[in-house]
């Protein structure tokens, strides 16, 4: 970055947190988030616990399973790159996407605990390093089925940006997203095809949150 563009996330930065409610929702929901993702481990811990049903997946079962965890994860830290970027520049998305995350991680709880399953046939572990060992303690998670977090967290992304080529490119990966988990047998298809009506719910919350001090 040159000069010219620090100094204008500077300003952008500056004009915001001038806002004293933008302020109170940053420092808020970054507290929440926090504590949250704090929780969220032990709350994987019980639901690997519990027992669920494994559901007959029409799709899943006229497809082979296939580890596409390099190109899913691959994609994954891509987009959260890109989108960090424009977050960045505009703190708007910033705030959007904090309280919208917020929402999606309390329904997705809810979801998971609401509807209790069993992972789907021939799955294969979706492997990252980085999250399994630090996040996940090493241990491979495959119980937060309903509804997909991997595709509705990259849609939500899509969902903040503004008109430009990052929207598009994030939704486009999403999209992917989707395939891959169903290739992989990570997610049945009900997972992946609810997770846009949610991610959606999520959004339209977060911005009616948010939207009447900066959006």
């Amino acid at each position: 970055m040159n000069t010219r563009v620090f100094e204008e996330i500077s300003n952008s930065w500056k004009y915001y947190w001038a806002n004293k409610r933008f302020r109170v929702q940053v420092i808020i929901g970054s507290f929440i988030l926090f504590l949250i993702l704090l929780l969220f481990s032990t709350f994987l811990n019980y639901i690997e616990q519990r027992k669920g049903i494994v559901l007959n997946d029409w799709l899943l079962n006229q497809i082979p399973s296939i580890d596409v965890s390099i190109p899913v994860f691959a994609i994954i830290w891509l987009s959260v790159m890109l989108f960090i970027f424009r977050a960045i520049k505009d703190p708007s998305i910033f705030i959007t996407f904090l309280w919208c995350y917020i929402f999606l991680m309390f329904s997705r709880m809810l979801t998971i605990y609401l509807v209790p399953l069993d992972p789907p046939r021939d799955l294969i572990p979706l492997v990252d390093p980085l999250i399994n060992k630090t996040f996940y303690d090493g241990v491979f998670i495959t119980k937060d089925l309903f509804y997909s977090g991997h595709t509705a967290t990259i849609l939500l992304m899509s969902f903040c940006l503004k008109k430009s080529l990052f929207k598009k490119l994030t939704l486009i990966a999403a999209i992917c997203i989707g395939i891959m988990v169903l290739l992989q047998h990570i997610h049945y298809t009900v997972d992946v095809a609810t997770a846009p009506f949610f991610t959606a719910v999520v959004y339209w919350l977060g911005r009616k949150f948010v939207e009447k001090s900066i959006v």
